[in-house]
């Protein structure tokens, strides 16, 4: 029995040597490469750089009020067309107590003064009728009859205006009506009834009452990067998407690249403008954000391949191209425009030769 037992484990032994020289010399043996190619293909090969901002009203108006007061009534809320001249809101001013104080004395004298003209004038007029005193006399007495009355219901308009905003003189013009400057939407209404609002002055802006833009000119308004603002000039076309809207490009036009950058994050930013071509299915809300690739030169319908596949040495750039199956030759390429990914190719293949992809 020991011996049957030894030998089965000499063979044990044997058939294990036997495997490690098999596996060993299949691990040694090397399978061969066989090589992807890829064909030329025709495309269209764009050079560009990025801007990232957001879409907004060319022309957004923060309307304001003429005079500073209580919000009494509101007419308009967000989302809402509005016509130039439309009532957005009404105020109801509270007068300041040395105005009204001032313009009350101006009233009273200007009745004291009236009421005295009134007397002069009849009792000149009396005398005039009764050829006591003369033409020009009774005339030069009702001119300042006439023109005490002019103060006096100028001074009464006054104290009105300064109290109620409005005159009766003034019909459906006041001051305590706050109308859009413009046509357009309106964006927001910052303001309730019961709100205060102050008058723009030298000394602040003023309390906003509604936002109104015109949504039928949008412009993207973006930044670019100091080492690309020297590439891009007014009137080339940016390829524009808004993160709200997916797979969908709209054409932009550059009209604006400031002339003054601001530094962000340790890198300055020169702020850029540029006209949205809109479409009539899209409706483009104020503030979206957006990217635009500024296309800085392009090429189209040319022939063109994917850039891993040039091989270079020293000035020269080649590929290789598949003459049998799996066979190459080496050939010199003359290249052209390139957008990162694929690159024009101007001489040294044909559309239907096959291009080597080296394995990396």
């Amino acid at each position: 029995m020991k011996r049957i037992f030894k030998f089965a484990i000499l063979l044990v032994f044997i058939a294990l040597i036997i495997w490690v020289f098999v596996y060993l010399y299949q691990q040694s043996k090397t399978a061969p490469v066989v090589y992807e190619t890829e064909k030329p293909v025709t495309t269209n090969i764009l050079r560009k750089t990025v801007a990232t901002g957001s879409v907004v009203p060319r022309k957004e108006i923060a309307i304001k009020p003429q005079e500073s007061g209580i919000v009494t009534a509101v007419y308009v809320e967000p989302g809402q067309l509005v016509k130039q001249g439309d009532n957005l809101a009404r105020i109801q001013i509270i007068p300041e107590m040395v105005q009204v104080n001032e313009a009350e004395n101006r009233v009273n004298k200007a009745r004291l003064a009236f009421a005295n003209a009134e007397k002069e004038f009849e009792r000149t007029k009396q005398l005039y009728e009764q050829q006591v005193v003369a033409l020009s006399d009774f005339q030069a007495e009702e001119l300042r009859f006439k023109s005490s009355r002019e103060d006096l219901q100028a001074a009464e308009n006054h104290l009105q205006l300064i109290q109620e905003g409005v005159t009766k003189q003034m019909g459906s013009k006041t001051n305590t009506v706050i109308r859009s400057t413009i046509s357009g939407m309106v964006l927001d209404v910052p303001i309730e009834e019961g709100n205060s609002v102050i008058k723009s002055n030298n000394f602040n802006d003023g309390t906003t009452v509604a936002i109104v833009a015109d949504m039928g000119e949008m412009i993207f308004r973006g930044k670019v990067d100091e080492t690309e603002v020297g590439k891009i000039k007014e009137g080339m076309h940016l390829l524009m998407t808004i993160g709200a809207i997916e797979n969908e490009v709209f054409d932009a036009y550059l009209e604006y690249i400031s002339p003054k950058g601001v530094e962000e994050g340790g890198a300055i930013q020169f702020e850029i403008k540029a006209a949205v071509e809109l479409k009539d299915n899209r409706f483009i809300r104020a503030g979206y954000s957006a990217s635009a690739d500024i296309v800085l030169d392009r090429r189209d319908s040319v022939l063109a391949i994917n850039e891993k596949v040039l091989q270079f040495s020293g000035d020269s750039v080649f590929v290789e191209v598949e003459t049998a199956p799996q066979v190459f030759e080496k050939r010199l390429v003359k290249t052209g425009l390139s957008d990162g990914l694929n690159i024009e190719l101007l001489e040294g293949i044909e559309a239907e030769e096959k291009v080597k992809v080296p394995v990396i």
